[in-house]
């Protein structure tokens, strides 16, 4: 394996990934917040920021997973970071759920 095409497609996947490491909430989200029953609302909060931190983290890990795999397999570059994009996809449905618990379920559904 050329140790260049694996550098350089860890690169191009940390340059895709660096955005999500940013988790804070957007106006929508803010707004979810504030119509929920006041009780909830630091829940909602909470609940709605381990949601976008768990769809971050496996993008992050599903983009560099993917951009690996291609490489290792002797991918060229594109498809290395074309394997990383599909892991990028593939992580963020996975972490989508996994970011949040059984109680952040409860309250996110009680406050939509």
């Amino acid at each position: 394996m050329n140790m260049g095409k694996l550098m350089a497609a860890l690169a191009g996947v940390s340059l895709m990934a660096a955005p999500a490491f940013a988790a804070s909430l957007n106006s929508k989200e803010r707004a979810r917040v504030a119509r929920a029953h006041p009780s909830d609302r630091d829940d909602v909060r909470y609940c709605l920021l381990q949601a976008k931190k768990g769809r971050d983290k496996g993008t992050v890990i599903g983009a560099a997973g993917g951009a690996g795999v291609g490489a290792i397999a002797g991918g060229d570059l594109g498809e290395s970071l074309l394997a990383g994009a599909a892991g990028a996809v593939a992580g963020r449905v996975i972490g989508k759920s996994e970011g949040t618990n059984s109680e952040c379920d409860r309250v996110l559904k009680r406050n939509p």
